[in-house]
């Protein structure tokens, strides 16, 4: 199991999870973005019970994200664990820092 973690602005969050879920072979959709903008209001980085998960199944890869909001802040801390491939590895972390900037 590997993990790459970070964190990004939350108006980045929907385009950040659009695609990662494409590297793995998943089709994050309108009701995914639902499931997760709704659980994502009650969470806080600060609380280690404060994270939400939400699994990406995709045909190539599995991956678990986990997202906690930062309290008074517009950042996401952001977590994506499971087997990843070198390649998915790299992919995430430069999406991370990629929806940090700007």
């Amino acid at each position: 199991m590997a993990e790459v973690g970070g964190w990004i602005w939350e108006r980045n969050l929907r385009s950040f999870l659009e695609l990662l879920s494409h590297y793995v072979g998943y089709g994050f959709d309108g009701t995914d973005w639902e499931t997760v903008a709704l659980a994502i209001e009650a969470t806080d980085d600060d609380q280690a019970d404060g994270w939400y998960s939400y699994p990406l199944v995709g045909e190539r890869r599995e991956v678990e994200v986990r997202l906690a909001r930062s309290v008074g802040g517009d950042e996401v801390s952001v977590t994506v664990e499971g087997a990843l491939t070198p390649e998915l590895e790299v992919r995430a972390d430069t999406l991370l820092s990629a929806f940090a900037t700007g």
